[in-house]
């Protein structure tokens, strides 16, 4: 199942971005460090006219430190790009941040030439913590579901220095699939755009191949892993105790339980892509979108030339005589062709 959100909103998003971008000097980009590449946004390169980019793997207290730094260095080899690895409840990260965006923009950042920077980010990556933390105030409104933030605004960090913060927004369509369940695994999409279950079983079968230690540890798992990804969800289950009246197991309980495990860190320190895995997913999923592309072309194209078919067969129609001009006057009227 390929898994899709984009709510109204975030159409609004993407043109408030693309107006406000003349004025901005840095584009702060929030990733969650579980899922570096997932959490980019593509149309980010487009939306922000290519400028300098600060990509702040945020909740790194909860990704793997080893794939933590590789992502960083992925990122920091890009040109106009710097990376940096946070905690959104780190209780001073302004003056990290703003010596990272000076250095990508060094001749702003004071009360002649303020500097300007726009954070943008998936939902539910932590932008809004992160803001209280700058401002160290409750100015964002933060919570852990998507779409919390709806609205553009814009915070004083110090002299000289001006953040713009925008609504999370997703692409309209998520062309590679192993994001889409690593973003719904995270909490990036709405819960009503993908079944727990079915990425609860994507997210073990991962884990198993990466994390089995944290599987076994987690879960109490004193024997061999079973084989089988359905096999070793029902067991973790029976071990958390997710059964109903008649033996039966809970299998939504089963589901929430391991992804809300994942969420909160209680599986460990876990990422779930690294750059090449990502690079791999991204290939693919550009194939299957220029083949998906393909046919759709070719579905019009078919379509278009059996409607110019129709109309060239009826317009060749030559009555014989008056009744069948008659006639052929009466079916070639829009209510007798309205399916053409």
């Amino acid at each position: 199942m390929a898994i899709q959100w984009f709510p109204g909103h975030m159409h609004l998003t993407r043109q408030a971005i693309a107006d406000a971008m003349g004025d901005i000097d840095v584009v702060v980009e929030m990733l969650d460090a579980r899922l570096p590449g997932s959490s980019s946004n593509p149309l980010l390169a487009e939306l922000t006219q290519q400028k300098p980019s600060l990509k702040v793997l945020n909740k790194q207290d909860l990704a793997d430190p080893a794939l933590t730094q590789a992502w960083m260095d992925y990122y920091s080899a890009q040109e106009k790009t710097a990376a940096l690895g946070l905690n959104a409840l780190e209780q001073a990260p302004v003056k990290r941040m703003l010596s990272a965006c000076q250095q990508l923009a060094p001749h702003r950042g004071n009360l002649f030439k303020p500097m300007r920077m726009m954070i943008c980010g998936v939902p539910n990556v932590g932008k809004s913590t992160l803001i209280n933390s700058l401002v160290k105030k409750k100015s964002a409104k933060t919570g852990d579901e998507a779409g919390v933030t709806k609205t553009m605004q814009r915070y004083v960090l110090a002299d000289g220095f001006y953040l713009y913060d925008t609504p999370g927004v997703l692409w309209p369509r998520i062309f590679v699939h192993e994001s889409g369940y690593n973003l719904a695994a995270s909490g990036a999409v709405g819960k009503n755009a993908y079944d727990d279950e079915e990425v609860a079983l994507v997210l073990l079968a991962y884990l198993r191949q990466h994390y089995e230690s944290s599987l076994v540890s987690r879960y109490k798992i004193k024997t061999q892993l079973p084989e089988n990804d359905n096999d070793l969800f029902e067991e973790i289950g029976r071990r958390r105790g997710a059964i109903q009246t008649g033996g039966v197991l809970n299998r939504q309980k089963i589901a929430e339980t391991i992804i809300s495990d994942f969420r909160s860190g209680a599986l460990g320190l876990i990422t779930l892509e690294t750059p090449t895995e990502y690079q791999e997913w991204l290939a693919v999923g550009h194939e299957r979108e220029i083949e998906r592309q393909c046919k759709k072309d070719e579905a019009a194209a078919a379509k278009a030339k059996k409607r110019s078919g129709v109309r060239h067969d009826t317009s060749n129609e030559a009555p014989e005589s008056a009744s069948a001009n008659l006639d052929s006057t009466h079916t070639n009227s829009p209510a007798a062709n309205s399916d053409v």
